[in-house]
């Protein structure tokens, strides 16, 4: 494959890749070099896609994925077949490298052909150099290949011999033809590229040069023919493989669809089944409580006396739900009597203070004219205030008596708590820790 890396390499750096002297192979490609390759390539052959395709790669590995997608999109969009995908760029290989840079060296725009193989066009200096390169180079190796199996054929054959003589030639010619195709079938190029017009065009050139060789000439006809036939029959069977290889191709991209399809569905039942086993683990946790609590009870039913009658238990819980609801009536009919006599105070409260609001007003038109009046709406004044003062002083009373109240409710459960107790014994404690502390100090003034 040296032979066609070279006529790759020399067509990129003609459509504007900076592809270094002293690379020599496709091996060699780095993947900068492979994406400034690829999008020199997509600019010349659509620049319409390749404008907004960026030749170099960002430093961000996101940014170089998303990269990568853009340029393998571009590539399918101008009907690239294979395998191709962001890692094609970021982590490739020698082959697919090698098939995808073949593939837009042929969809670079050349000028059409007359009715010659050979391409035309004085303008297309790409195609053109890279048709004379592959052209001279293969002549080449040819005429070499076929002089030197001349000059080791036996003298010159016989009529009647004449036979054997080219199927030796046509052994020796078929292993030379694979050498000529690239080492191998993988290798063959699909009908119509620049490869295939450049092999039948070095063909049909070989047969002149070597037509009037003094030894042989009837040995140069057989194996011509047999090149030519064995070409025509490789290029059959590229094209018989092109047609079988677009349906295997879509069948592979539709099973690994599916299969991702199940890859998700996978991970979703797995998420699901994850679940349902921490809620079974919870639901286990739950029941082994619930067992505890259940042998902690029957362990205090079986140790409750057998010899208490249940119907004696059931009187006292009935005599207990009876004082009970006797409370509560007594108890909703003392609030019933608070709210009545709320409500009389307040209605008592405002004729009250409408009776002294119509008598000040009275007594205040006639305070002007008698001194005796103004007296008694002095005496009004303040008998009204001192009333004020006294309902205010009940009502604080009522308060103060609450308070007290509640205050001897929380010394009960105090006292119930002990913290009494407990306080003098704080106090005790620290009494005795302050004197052994002077008596510490004593000894360490002594000593």
């Amino acid at each position: 494959m040296e032979e066609v890396d070279k006529i790759l390499i020399h067509a990129l750096r003609q459509s504007g890749t900076g592809v270094a002297e002293d690379i020599q192979s496709v091996k060699q490609f780095t993947s900068e070099l492979i994406v400034e390759a690829v999008v020199r390539c997509v600019r010349v052959i659509n620049p319409a896609l390749g404008g907004g395709l960026s030749p170099s790669l960002p430093p961000g590995m996101s940014a170089r994925f998303r990269v990568g997608m853009g340029l393998a999109q571009a590539c399918q969009d101008l009907g690239y077949k294979g395998e191709i995908g962001y890692q094609t760029f970021l982590y490739s290989n020698e082959p697919e490298i090698r098939a995808l840079l073949m593939f837009l060296v042929e969809k670079l725009p050349r000028e059409s052909a007359e009715a010659s193989d050979q391409p035309a066009g004085q303008s297309n200096t790409l195609h053109r150099t890279l048709f004379i390169t592959y052209r001279s180079r293969k002549a080449a190796r040819l005429q070499k290949r076929i002089q030197e199996q001349l000059s080791s054929a036996p003298g010159t054959p016989s009529p009647g011999s004449g036979g054997a003589g080219s199927g030796g030639a046509g052994s020796d010619l078929a292993q030379l033809l694979l050498s000529f195709q690239g080492a191998g079938p993988g290798d063959l190029l699909p009908k119509g590229t620049h490869f295939t017009h450049t092999q039948k065009f070095t063909f049909t050139q070989v047969s002149p040069t070597h037509s009037t060789h003094p030894k042989s000439p009837i040995l140069v006809s057989g194996p011509q023919t047999l090149v030519e036939a064995s070409a025509k029959r490789l290029v059959g069977l590229a094209a018989q493989w092109e047609k079988h290889r677009d349906p295997l191709i879509q069948e592979h991209r539709r099973l690994k669809e599916l299969c991702t399809n199940q890859d998700v569905e996978s991970s979703r039942q797995l998420s699901e089944i994850k679940d349902l086993h921490e809620k079974i683990r919870e639901t286990a946790e739950k029941a082994k409580k619930k067992e505890s609590v259940y042998k902690q009870l029957i362990s205090e039913l079986e140790n409750l006396p057998k010899d208490v009658s249940r119907s004696a238990y059931t009187l006292r819980i009935l005599e207990i739900v009876g004082n009970i609801k006797k409370q509560k009536e007594e108890i909703t009919k003392i609030l019933s009597d608070t709210k009545e006599l709320q409500k009389e105070i307040n209605n008592l409260t405002g004729k009250l203070d409408r009776t002294f609001a119509v008598t000040d007003e009275l007594v205040f038109k006639d305070a002007k004219k008698d001194e005796s009046v103004r007296k008694s709406y002095k005496y009004l004044a303040a008998l009204h205030e001192n009333c004020s003062q006294l309902i205010q002083t009940i009502e604080d009373t009522g308060t103060i008596l609450r308070e007290i109240r509640d205050l001897e409710e929380q010394i009960e459960t105090e006292s119930g708590n002990k913290t009494v107790a407990n306080l003098e014994r704080i106090l005790a404690d620290y009494k005795a820790v302050r004197e052994e502390n002077s008596a510490l100090g004593s000894k360490v003034r002594e000593g």
